[in-house]
């Protein structure tokens, strides 16, 4: 995942309404259409993509996306796991648009479960090459150990981004 620059990833929260553990953890919004076009088409009309930028004007190409406290309430391997799920649908031309597989399940494979046991081994061989504790250190902690120890979770909230319908000429 080398191809990635997080500084043209914005990093958001969403407060999930609910403590349960099922439901959405993260996820990932892609900023472009297919090859990362600006326009494409959906149900037979043509719309551009919103775009995002960042405090110093850089455009943001994707929106990472955590539901707390859900996300931060899962073991420690699963909130990795999840990480590597979310950043693995990047596409490897990092242009805004999502890695797309072979076949009709092209986001995730025929099969999830096999998608997030990848994720997992790829995981576990990061943590195997000793990445630095400061970097994955938050996501040791459960949502209440955040907050004991760091007092108020301050974050930024993204609203998902709109498909702005194109007028036709003439």
């Amino acid at each position: 995942m080398r191809h990635i620059d997080m500084s043209r990833v914005a990093v958001a929260f969403s407060q999930t309404r609910k403590g349960v553990r099922h439901g959405i953890h993260a996820s990932l919004t892609p900023m472009r259409f297919e090859d990362g076009a600006m326009q494409g088409k959906r149900r037979g009309r043509m719309y551009r993509a919103q775009r995002l930028f960042n405090a110093d004007g850089v455009e943001m190409l994707y929106i990472l996306k955590f539901y707390l406290p859900r996300f931060q309430n899962e073991s420690f391997e699963d909130k990795l796991t999840t990480i590597f799920h979310e950043l693995w649908h990047i596409s490897e031309k990092f242009n805004g648009d999502i890695r797309r597989h072979t076949g009709r399940c092209y986001v995730h494979t025929a099969s999830e479960k096999e998608y997030d046991r990848r994720m997992l081994k790829f995981a576990r061989e990061w943590l195997q090459m000793g990445p630095p504790e400061d970097v994955y250190e938050f996501v040791t902690y459960k949502f209440t150990e955040l907050q004991e120890r760091y007092g108020k979770i301050i974050g930024v909230k993204v609203p998902q981004p709109k498909l702005i319908p194109m007028k036709h000429a003439g």
